[in-house]
């Protein structure tokens, strides 16, 4: 079996002018220079004038969609959470029953939101790359520019408030100031490039004593700024005079300990790593182990020198795609598409979707999605690589096959949401 991806590469959404642009909302430094210089090494202060959004991030999200989001859209749990003095509130303070024809208990509700926020709490609302028009377009754009899953919250603090203490993140993140003005406090990482396995909780004390020294950063974020924060870097913010709205993006990178994990699952098929331990070995005694661990390392040790880099991409592949979602169809005009296609009609590859297209014997192919595998005649193969390559193309231009063909071909891609109308 071989692959036989159009250019681009294994299925990675193309970077787009669109994906260029998230990017440059976010930093104000050019792409390369932000990747060898800042990403993953040490946080990047945007100013609003320096940023090509002369209107700020307010077409993102604004005070009012979040008002709306909060009364008029049936949030549920865990879309929002609340803290107040660096802790969480319990859900139920703030949800409650649908109503007639909703008859669930964790809706929320507003006039208990209103008396939390009142109060000096700071308002989550979280997975808004899934719930928020604007942000699912922007999230899947940034997303393709970053080639990495992500996620978009907001974060609602009122007048001088302070939401949660000190502490970092297990992610990197993009601030974006909306509205508003917080204070920021930046220090350096207690533990470098910590794992998610490593949340800041287990080192409370180096963090709050590395809080009270000299920070790296102490900024005012006014509305239209960014800011990024690698990983592990601490930080604090508290609204100004008013309150304060602003977005954090998460990204969730990929680490080299990730390689290391998926190379230990795949080790279990070495039969000198299954060996059991002598019977009765002490296991307290270093001495009794030492032989045994020396045997294991050097079997480990063997088994690195012969891994498959395809196996471990195939690994790291089933990790990664579910992350992120392609961007959304709209099911009723797609099936309206199926319907109305002719070799007239023009179609594209569906935005941030994940594949891989492999040969296979029998003049067969196949196309791998997060969820499912497809299985086509070898020749069809041209035109499904023509249409991956992203570009917009017209049904009777699909090469390699006749009219009927590609008709037939294009139904079945637009059904299982593969292609779009473009």
């Amino acid at each position: 079996m071989s692959i036989i991806d159009p250019p681009g590469g294994h299925g990675r959404p193309a970077v787009s002018s669109a994906a260029s642009a998230a990017l440059a909302r976010c930093v104000a430094v050019e792409p390369a220079k932000f990747a060898t210089a800042h990403w993953g090494r040490g946080p990047l202060l945007s100013r609003a004038a320096e940023l090509p959004n002369r209107h700020g991030f307010t077409d993102l999200f604004s005070p009012a969609d979040a008002d709306e989001l909060l009364s008029r859209r049936g949030l549920r749990t865990p879309f929002l959470r609340v803290a107040t003095d660096g802790q969480l509130v319990a859900a139920g303070r703030y949800t409650g029953g649908g109503g007639a024809g909703a008859e669930i208990g964790d809706q929320v509700v507003d006039d208990k939101v209103l008396q939390l926020y009142a109060e000096g709490a700071t308002l989550v609302l979280q997975g808004l790359h899934r719930t928020w028009p604007a942000l699912i377009d922007f999230a899947g754009e940034l997303g393709a520019a970053l080639a990495q899953p992500l996620q978009v919250n907001a974060y609602l603090t009122p007048p001088g408030s302070q939401g949660f203490a000190t502490h970092y993140d297990t992610h990197d993140v993009f601030v974006l100031q909306v509205d508003g003005r917080k204070h920021w406090r930046i220090h350096p990482p207690v533990l470098p490039d910590p794992l998610e396995r490593q949340p800041w909780g287990g080192r409370a004390d180096e963090v709050s004593a590395t809080a009270q020294g000299p920070a790296a950063l102490d900024v005012v974020l006014e509305p239209g700024d960014a800011l990024y924060l690698p990983r592990g870097w601490l930080h604090s913010a508290q609204a100004q005079e008013a309150s304060s709205l602003h977005l954090t993006v998460g990204v969730r990178a990929l680490t080299r300990y990730a390689l290391v994990e998926e190379l230990l699952a795949l080790a279990a098929d070495d039969a000198r790593l299954r060996a059991g331990l002598p019977f009765g070995v002490d296991l307290a005694d270093a001495e009794a182990i030492e032989p045994e661990l020396t045997e294991t390392v050097e079997a480990l040790r063997d088994w690195l020198l012969r891994a498959d880099p395809a196996a471990v991409a195939g690994r790291l592949r089933d990790r990664l795609w579910p992350a992120s979602r392609p961007a959304p169809i709209r099911p009723l005009a797609q099936a309206a598409a199926l319907g109305a296609l002719t070799v007239d009609s023009a179609v594209t590859v569906r935005p941030g979707l994940r594949w891989q297209l492999t040969d296979q014997d029998a003049g067969r192919f196949t196309l791998r999605l997060v969820d499912r595998t497809l299985t086509l005649p070898a020749a069809c193969a041209p035109a499904v690589r023509a249409l991956l390559t992203g570009a917009a193309t017209r049904v009777g231009d699909l090469p390699g096959l006749d009219d009927a063909d590609r008709l037939v071909l294009t139904r079945r891609l637009l059904r299982e949401a593969i292609a779009v109308p473009a």
